[in-house]
């Protein structure tokens, strides 16, 4: 399978360099990245280390099997019409927050699948990408249900050792990402913390409230999620990424936008009574990029 890797920044990097190990992978980012890639290669360091040879270039390639999307979602529009001139069989989103998938559909002729990835990276250097945690990438049909293109991705991505569930439930999966995501990022960004410090104390309520208002809304909205499992879901990420330094937390130290209208901000935007916790962090996480001209 040819895989088009578009973001290679740390996650993107980190599966294209796994999927290369078995499949012919094209890495789409930024110089100095694509040049050191395309010069030495891949060096993949932490959990596995290996050296991977995908290609590396800053345009799209005319045709590939599946286009891997890792961008910010604040860039999934500009990931779409530049997917729109390559011939593809299918798309999967492993990006944050809510409505990547759409924006995909409505410039794409193919299959748009949705996913979740919980694999730890860190773009460490240009050319080295740091595996900081094993995870699970799920994916499916973006509405549920079977879908033929989700199981030859999932083949695909068990060929080179990836970890990866197909699931017929994806709303439903991706409503449980955005619950867990917005319980964290948005706070360990605006506190400067490792995720470990939401695991008790003032920390650990905040993200349960958060957690609890996500799950609210997204009854509303026809998921069936519960306060409980939302804030389970929130606690076991907490705990098992404790040492890790959230996405939102990375980019508000290198002083790039953040993902907050995608996060906390999606669940503000739909909700149908007051939401106080996600509408403080939205409003925090904005005022910050105001400050700093990331807005």
């Amino acid at each position: 399978m040819h895989v088009v890797v578009f973001g290679a920044g740390s996650l993107g990097s980190l599966l294209g360099g796994l999927l290369a190990r078995a499949h012919e992978v094209t890495l789409v980012g930024r110089d100095p990245h694509v040049k050191a890639v395309r010069r030495d290669g891949l060096d993949v360091v932490g959990v596995e280390e290996f050296r991977a040879e995908p290609a590396a270039d800053t345009a799209v390639p005319a045709t590939a099997d599946l286009a891997l999307v890792a961008v910010k979602s604040g860039d999934t529009g500009d990931a779409a019409r530049a997917l729109a001139d390559c011939e593809l069989a299918a798309c999967l989103s492993v990006q944050n927050g809510m409505g990547n998938e759409a924006t995909l559909a409505a410039e794409l002729d193919c299959p748009v699948l949705a996913g979740t990835c919980s694999y730890g990276a860190r773009l460490d250097a240009p050319g080295t990408v740091a595996f900081t945690g094993r995870g699970e990438v799920v994916l499916g049909a973006r509405d549920g249900g079977p879908s033929t293109a989700a199981d030859e991705v999932g083949e695909a991505f068990d060929a080179a050792g990836i970890e990866a569930t197909v699931a017929t439930d994806m709303p439903t999966r991706l409503w449980e990402k955005l619950a867990v995501n917005a319980a964290i990022n948005a706070a360990t960004a605006l506190a400067r913390v490792e995720n470990g410090a939401l695991a008790d104390g003032p920390g650990r309520e905040l993200a349960a409230d958060a957690a609890r208002e996500t799950a609210r809304v997204a009854r509303e909205r026809g998921v069936a999620l519960t306060d409980e499992r939302a804030v389970s879901l929130t606690e076991r990420v907490v705990r098992d990424t404790a040492a890790n330094r959230s996405s939102m937390l990375q980019d508000v130290e290198t002083g790039r936008p953040t993902e907050i209208d995608a996060i906390n901000g999606y669940v503000v935007e739909r909700a149908a009574e007051p939401v106080p916790v996600n509408e403080t962090l939205t409003r925090l996480v904005r005022l910050w990029e105001r400050g700093r001209d990331a807005r």
